[in-house]
């Protein structure tokens, strides 16, 4: 690549540009961290030499099983380490990575594969059955298996396929990476949730990848070699991009494929866990766990907390378990996170309610972002900064996707005006932070007045009862729709719906007070995030 000197204005070559791509981070940790700890999962130690060398044996395992640059290579596996490996193997083989949800049916599992033209699947042992009917849904053969069984767990091979380990130990470790021709060049495919309709799949680049990954480290204060906690599944926006966050910094990822308070106790006090990320519904379950599953850990952990606003009490109860916690946001459209609840020194002179609700702001753009602000979805202009205005979050940077992939009707209509729009209904205040107030579906609009959802379930979560809750628009007949509070009890405690409705009227105005309340366990995403459009479809 050379472009002639112009005028004395020098020219690019491979001197001073390089594409920016993740694959740089793991070139680096097999010279620079070769001899430290990259995987811990069980019995598993593997330095960074080791896992380089692994996933370029890989990477030409794939080559020789015909993938060619833009191929997909898709993966339904737990956060184990053949899922840590993939994220560096298939883009070093020039191909895709599409990370699977391991919840997700047959049919929709095969929806993926066929829209994705998946070429080979990395199928943990526990799911093969699930692909296997996945692709009986699908025209021709689907793709290729290669089973990953995971005895650390206790998942045996099944026989049926070709063994991942055992591919690795045949193939010569490829030599040349294919690093991308444009840092513009996709790495990876995810879906969207799918709520209404099939999912969408959003196209991350080389590049995007790349600056996230350094944002976080500047935003989380991360230093070197940090310990890393797997908690965020690698379908969910690759982990965050945390895992091709920590080869650039040495850092040692540690598997988490079943999350439970004790697992994640044993983590912190066991390996000397630095990091971890997670919804706030895993917060709780700290707070909230047993004491037979508590333990004392000596190194105290640094979350990033994202997937829904969490509420102040949540935060106050995190920290109490010594645990630093930080809001961060973000969509499956912009890498995972792109903005942060930066703590202010004025904050620590606040009261302890006043800095907690702060601290539940989704806050600032990331140092790598562009722009984040709130603008009038009907003319497009930002919002005053007044706390009060809502509009839509809007986001702009190098960390947001390059499209939806074949869907460029949904693709020009998220970027209107030059601005990806999140579909979140947010405020700005004086001091630049952006707080979520609710999802645009999950307005709830009752005789003419908004309601946010989350500022009622915010108030039911300070009650010492509630577990979890999550409101929804109910229909009724003389106002519309109405605040309906699905509950989640604590273990053991029983409370009322005429309890639950007082205590809220304690802190809201009368018609912003669920007039329902119901009692039950609610559903959640495999990231714990509450599925609120099943509570819709219950009050049809």
């Amino acid at each position: 690549m050379r472009k002639e000197n112009v005028s004395g204005q020098g020219f690019k070559c491979s001197a001073n540009y390089t594409a920016l791509t993740p694959l740089s981070h793991i070139a680096r940790a097999a010279e620079v961290f070769a001899s430290g700890d990259a995987i811990s999962y069980g019995t598993i130690r593997w330095t960074w030499a080791e896992v380089t060398n692994r996933c370029a044996r890989m990477a030409s395992a794939l080559r020789s099983a015909g993938v060619t640059r833009g191929d997909v290579v898709s993966t339904v596996l737990p956060n184990i380490p053949a899922a840590i490996e993939a994220h560096f193997s298939v883009p070093m083989a020039g191909a895709v990575l599409n990370a699977i949800n391991t919840r997700l049916d047959d049919v929709a599992i095969a929806y993926i594969l066929g829209h994705a033209e998946s070429k080979i699947i990395f199928v943990d042992s526990q799911h093969i059955d699930l692909v296997e009917r996945a692709m009986s849904h699908m025209n021709g053969d689907g793709p290729t298996i290669i089973e990953c069984p995971d005895t650390e767990a206790g998942w045996q091979p099944t026989g049926r396929y070709p063994i991942y380990d055992d591919l690795i130990e045949k193939s010569e470790a490829l030599e040349q990476w294919h690093y991308p021709e444009d840092e513009w060049d996709s790495i990876a495919l995810n879906y969207t949730s799918g709520t209404t309709g099939n999912p969408k799949g959003v196209l991350y680049h080389h590049r995007g990848a790349y600056l996230t990954t350094t944002g976080a480290v500047i935003s989380w204060e991360m230093g070197i070699k940090p310990r890393y906690l797997s908690i965020v599944p690698q379908f969910h926006c690759n982990a965050w991009c945390h895992i091709w966050t920590m080869p650039l910094v040495g850092g040692t990822i540690v598997c988490c494929r079943d999350i439970s308070a004790k697992v994640i106790f044993d983590a912190l006090a066991d390996q000397n866990v630095s990091h971890f990320g997670c919804a706030p519904i895993v917060l709780n379950m700290l707070i909230h766990a047993d004491p037979a599953e508590r333990r004392e850990f000596t190194q105290p952990g640094s979350v990033v907390t994202a997937g829904a606003p969490p509420a102040p009490s949540t935060i106050k109860g995190a920290e109490a378990l010594g645990l630093k916690i930080k809001q961060v946001y973000g969509l499956t459209e912009t890498f995972g996170h792109i903005s942060e609840a930066l703590e202010q020194p004025d904050w620590k002179l606040l009261g302890d309610d006043q800095r907690y609700a702060q601290m539940a702001r989704i806050g600032v753009r990331f140092p790598t972002m562009e722009g984040l602000d709130v603008a009038d979805p009907e003319t497009g202009k930002m919002v005053p900064w007044d706390g009060t205005t809502t509009g839509e979050i809007v986001i702009r940077g190098n960390s947001v996707m390059k499209g939806y992939f074949k869907n460029d009707t949904a693709t020009e209509e998220s970027f209107k005006g030059g601005w990806f729009w999140s579909g979140d209904i947010g405020v700005r205040y004086p001091d630049g932070y952006i707080s979520i107030t609710d999802r645009t579906k999950d307005i709830i609009i009752s005789g003419g007045e908004n309601i946010s959802s989350v500022e009622i379930e915010n108030v039911l979560m300070q009650h010492p009862d509630v577990s979890l809750c999550a409101v929804v628009a109910k229909p009724d007949e003389k106002w519309g729709e109405v605040p309906c509070a699905f509950v989640e009890l604590l273990d053991g405690r029983q409370v009322s719906r005429d309890v639950l409705v007082a205590f809220c009227r304690e802190h809201l105005a009368g018609f912003k007070c669920p007039k329902d309340v119901r009692f039950e366990t609610l559903p959640k995403t495999s990231t714990g995030k509450v599925q609120k459009f099943e509570l819709r479809r219950s009050l049809k």
